[in-house]
């Protein structure tokens, strides 16, 4: 499957699953410790957040930042953000993220179970348009899965894109991108770059903090 259709599907499965989305927030133990680990990140300024899904992390967030722009492509997805939110520090956008471009520099760009979701053919550009978002002394934060989160998937062999099925509770069926990094070859990969890149392991998921290549912008 082209990446375009699978990133179609992709974005129609979190436009219709936004209600259940946060269901594994109150079911899983590692995502609460996950969300509690964001208190102890570098995270400052005016801050920008991609692919905010429901909120999950955006109050946490606004309470250390000065402002949070908070981005993602479902409608669905950011209604339920924006009753979560109350912070008046907090500016939403509808946005497909492989379109669109930040207009602006931010000290802080975050983004939580995302990475695992840009298809390997267009991370290049994906960073590098990190890297021109950031101020001058900015970070890139994120949170993902890693390796042995692919048990808990149902991972679609002999795909020329990783890709994984993901089902609705009506019984609809969508396929998403899905890879599964590892922390010492994202954080090898990253260094070839240029950027300056810890990744720590926490549970099945990872915590990465970099910085990017000083030419960046």
């Amino acid at each position: 499957m082209h990446d375009d259709a699978l990133l179609a599907e992709q974005m129609a499965y979190y436009k219709a699953g936004a209600a259940e989305y946060d269901r594994p927030y109150a079911e899983y133990e590692d995502l609460q410790k996950l969300l509690a680990a964001v208190d102890d990140l570098p995270i400052a300024g005016d801050v920008l957040e991609l692919a905010c899904g429901t909120g999950q992390w955006t109050p946490r967030l606004a309470a250390r930042a000065q402002s949070v722009t908070a981005v993602d492509a479902s409608p669905e997805a950011l209604a339920l953000a924006r009753a979560r939110t109350a912070s008046l520090t907090v500016q939403f956008l509808e946005a497909d993220l492989f379109e669109w471009q930040p207009p602006r520099c931010y000290d802080t760009v975050f983004f939580a179970f995302w990475l695992s979701h840009v298809p390997p053919t267009r991370l290049p550009d994906f960073w590098n348009t990190i890297a021109t978002a950031l101020a001058p002394g900015g970070k890139a934060i994120f949170i993902d899965d890693g390796p042995a989160a692919a048990a808990y998937e149902e991972v679609l062999a002999n795909q020329p894109t990783p890709t994984a099925l993901r089902r609705l509770d009506d019984g609809s069926q969508y396929r998403i991108v899905k890879v599964f990094h590892d922390a010492q070859t994202l954080t090898d990969d990253l260094t070839a770059q240029g950027w300056l890149v810890r990744i720590r392991p926490m549970a099945g998921n990872f915590i990465g903090i970099a910085e990017p290549p000083t030419t960046a912008g």
